[in-house]
């Protein structure tokens, strides 16, 4: 199915969940990270094939990755030592940020792009899981705060679609502009490391 498929011209990872109030898993994985992280790994690398020489792979990240300020926890990736809901989340937000810029640089430059971006906080069902106090402060902040959905897919659509970032590769946006991501994002180390597990773990469980 997919030899039949037509030629891709960007590819746009935006699925995700946010906060379980406790441990869960998929196949022996924290899940916030298999299915943020693991999840957008394996449909990418899948797809690669089929994006097109100027194609774009658009990922949505977050600012919460400064809540992961030890990096990624390689020998903790099942979540079973210490679980905090919004570090794991951090931690799988900084793992979007590592294998845009890891995709990037095994991209090169001059044809396909990789970019990552912030969306701001939303007013969407992503926070269904968050405890109750919390959802309520941001249904109370929601008309001031939080962006609707169509102003939240803004950063991911221009990345996706705009001739002014044809070429641009290996960057974090937010609101439609470059910024820069908290430092413990700057670590290309960690991110050709998450990349090799990444594998293994697709491999395993592909």
């Amino acid at each position: 199915m997919k030899r039949e498929a037509a030629p891709l011209d960007a590819i746009v990872c935006n699925a995700g969940i946010m906060a379980p109030p406790a441990l869960r898993q998929a196949h022996g994985y924290e899940l916030q990270f298999f299915t943020n992280h693991i999840g957008h790994f394996i449909l990418v690398t899948g797809l690669l094939d089929r994006l097109t020489p100027k194609g774009r792979v658009v990922v949505v990240a977050s600012n919460a990755h400064r809540r992961a300020p030890r990096g990624i926890e390689f020998d903790n990736l099942s979540g079973e030592r210490g679980y905090v809901p919004m570090q794991a989340y951090g931690q799988s937000k900084l793992a979007n940020v590592f294998f845009t810029r890891e995709l990037a640089r095994r991209l090169g430059t001059g044809g396909r792009t990789a970019n990552c971006l912030h969306p701001g906080v939303i007013a969407t069902n992503l926070m269904r899981t968050v405890p109750v106090v919390g959802r309520l402060a941001m249904a109370l902040a929601s008309p001031v705060l939080l962006k609707t959905p169509a102003q939240g897919a803004a950063t991911q659509c221009y990345l996706a679609t705009n001739p002014s970032v044809s070429g641009v590769t290996g960057g974090y946006f937010r609101d439609c502009n470059p910024a820069q991501p908290f430092p413990v994002a700057n670590d290309p180390a960690a991110a050709a490391r998450l990349w090799e597990v990444s594998e293994a773990v697709a491999a395993k469980v592909s």
